[in-house]
């Protein structure tokens, strides 16, 4: 059902009649034509031949009768190729009664870990954990509903040196008063509590350093207290992802404690590999191609000189973890740019190993930062890092009031429905329209705009579609043939019958960006359809063939927007 695909299939086989080998058609979009080829451009060269006699050949050779009303040559050498309306229309059929809307699952399923979110536990989540649990959790979305089988990994930061100092404040609060103060989601306020007092106290420094040894040596009573902060801290992430909407539950939470018993084994076998080489005392791997700004080897600290394991043992456990134990074959790390070279060392060292190889691999899904208006790290009043909840709080509240404001109808309950669904999904979509490589500019007006490539654009053509069927007091038949008439009509067809293809590739690239943008170029072309095409007044035929668009649009629409995580209001 992707254009793009039928007219390659039919081109390639004449391109190779005609040059003896296997070549690419490269079809484009065109303004021209519906789409055009310049592939006999590239060729005329090897060929030795003019690219028009190389162009005219391919078109003698091509089987398109049924899939063009026009291919034709232009200009140097160019192929313009436009396709049947009746071949269009066909296509938009086939998709209205598809229950995957022309998506078809994975031919070969993957078992896919997704790496994503990792909060500290005793710390609040602020707006820095934003991007990761947001594109995490649309590559899950998207990779589940293609057939995968997806694990989620939220890596969660619950040990080391710190949890000696959060554990001795612990006690000196007493158990009672600190489980009622993390479990009212205040745990910015203990960490800060317990850092003044390891600042300030030697005594409490040293009692601290005494809980770490403990901690680390299975003392039953100091492992209590620990799990005592784990499990309030997870209560706290688990109301976050609730309001935030996103997929990570309970039994996602894999912390880097589940990790403690792996990486004296990681360290003993990088050693028997010869892997392993001490620098400054401490056990170190090379990873091939690495070196600093001196042209000197990069080392990948995996046991530090004073016997604790470095943050790559923990990582290293963890690939041999999901590809031994869990057989996945791609790792996907979501995780800020900045750390890019640290995971490329990791993967490097994996695959020296033997842990990280074909089909197993590992992606770091990259990421940029989110700005504030000034164009600078995005900070509170305060100075200091905004808070996840506030943030997420605070859009529910600025999409409420403009819901009641555009929609005097809706009641109460509804319009904080509303409000949510449009704060939340457009908050989501400020980050998911955003090429991800980049940062990005935080503005609430933009972002909850009506107009434009935003959330409640979308959200809106959706809920103007259901309006429709509403006001129509039909169900659709998506069996009704289709007709395009109308350019408008014409317009959508080919945006509708682009799903698929942008679907396979976000699924390799993990862009969101792209789909945002189809979804984007989607909504728009229904707009315009919707002004010049009537739907309701239209008679017999027509009105049904018009009543499948409207369907097929709001269906591709809400599929694209669950896959990012975003909600589709039936009104707004």
């Amino acid at each position: 059902m992707d254009l793009e695909k039928l007219l390659t299939d039919r081109l390639a086989p004449a391109f190779a009649t005609v040059a003896g080998e296997p070549v690419d058609p490269v079809i484009r979009r065109s303004q021209r034509a519906d789409f055009q080829s310049d592939a006999a451009l590239a060729l005329a060269r090897r060929l030795g031949r003019p690219p028009r006699a190389i162009a005219a050949e391919v078109l003698r050779h091509a089987e398109l009768a049924d899939l063009c009303s026009v291919a034709e040559l232009s200009g140097p050498g160019f192929l313009n190729l436009t396709v049947a309306d009746d071949a269009l229309a066909g296509l938009v059929s086939a998709l209205a009664v598809s229950p995957r809307l022309g998506v078809p699952v994975a031919a070969v399923p993957e078992t896919v870990v997704v790496d994503y979110s990792a909060p500290n536990v005793a710390k609040e989540m602020h707006v820095g954990h934003l991007r990761s649990t947001v594109i995490g959790d649309a590559a899950a979305r998207l990779l589940e509903w293609l057939g995968h089988r997806v694990l989620r990994a939220n890596h969660l930061g619950d040990w080391g040196t710190p949890f000696g100092i959060l554990i001795e404040h612990l006690v000196d609060v007493g158990e009672a008063e600190a489980a009622q103060e993390l479990s009212m989601g205040d745990l910015d306020s203990f960490y800060k509590a317990a850092r003044a007092k390891f600042d300030a106290d030697e005594a409490f420094r040293e009692r601290s350093r005494r809980r770490v040894v403990a901690l680390q040596g299975g003392d039953e009573v100091t492992l209590r207290l620990w799990r005592l902060l784990v499990e309030q801290s997870e209560r706290y992430f688990l109301a976050v992802y609730d309001l935030l909407d996103v997929t990570l539950t309970k039994r996602d939470f894999h912390g880097e404690s589940s990790y403690n018993d792996l990486l004296g084994p990681v360290v003993e076998d990088l050693d028997r590999l010869g892997l392993l080489r001490e620098s400054e005392g401490a056990a170190c791997v090379f990873p091939p191609g690495f070196v600093g700004r001196d042209g000197e080897p990069l080392p990948l600290i995996v046991r530090k000189s004073d016997g604790g394991y470095g943050y790559p043992a923990t990582d290293l456990a963890a690939i041999r973890h999901r590809t031994d134990t869990l057989s996945a074959t791609r790792l996907l790390y979501v995780v800020g740019l900045p750390q890019r070279r640290h995971f490329e060392m990791v993967y490097a060292a994996a695959a020296q190993a033997g842990w990280l190889a074909p089909p197993a691999r590992a992606e770091h899904v990259g990421f940029g930062s989110i700005l504030g208006p000034d164009g600078r790290m995005l900070r509170s009043r305060a100075g200091g890092s905004v808070k996840l909840v506030g943030l997420l709080e605070e859009a529910i509240a600025r999409a409420t009031a403009l819901a009641r404001q555009r929609n005097p109808e809706l009641g109460e309950a509804e319009a904080a429905e509303v409000g949510r669904a449009v704060g939340v999904g457009a908050i989501k979509y400020a980050d998911l329209s955003s090429d991800r490589h980049r940062d990005y500019v935080l503005d609430w007006e933009g972002m909850l705009s009506l107009d434009g490539n935003t959330a409640p654009y979308l959200q809106y053509a959706y809920s103007r579609i259901r309006s429709i069927f509403r006001r129509a007091g039909v169900a659709v038949r998506p069996e009704a043939g289709i007709s395009l008439a109308e350019p408008a009509e014409r317009a959508l067809a080919f945006e509708l019958v682009g799903f698929a293809r942008v679907v396979d590739e976000v699924a390799v690239n993990l862009e969101f960006h792209h789909l945002a943008g189809y979804l984007y170029r989607l909504a728009a072309a229904f707009s315009t359809f919707y002004e010049r095409c009537p739907v309701l007044r239209a008679d017999g035929p027509l009105r049904e063939s018009r009543l499948v668009l409207c369907d097929l649009t709001a269906r591709v629409l809400r599929q694209g927007l669950h896959v990012l995580g975003i909600r589709t209001p039936e009104r707004m």
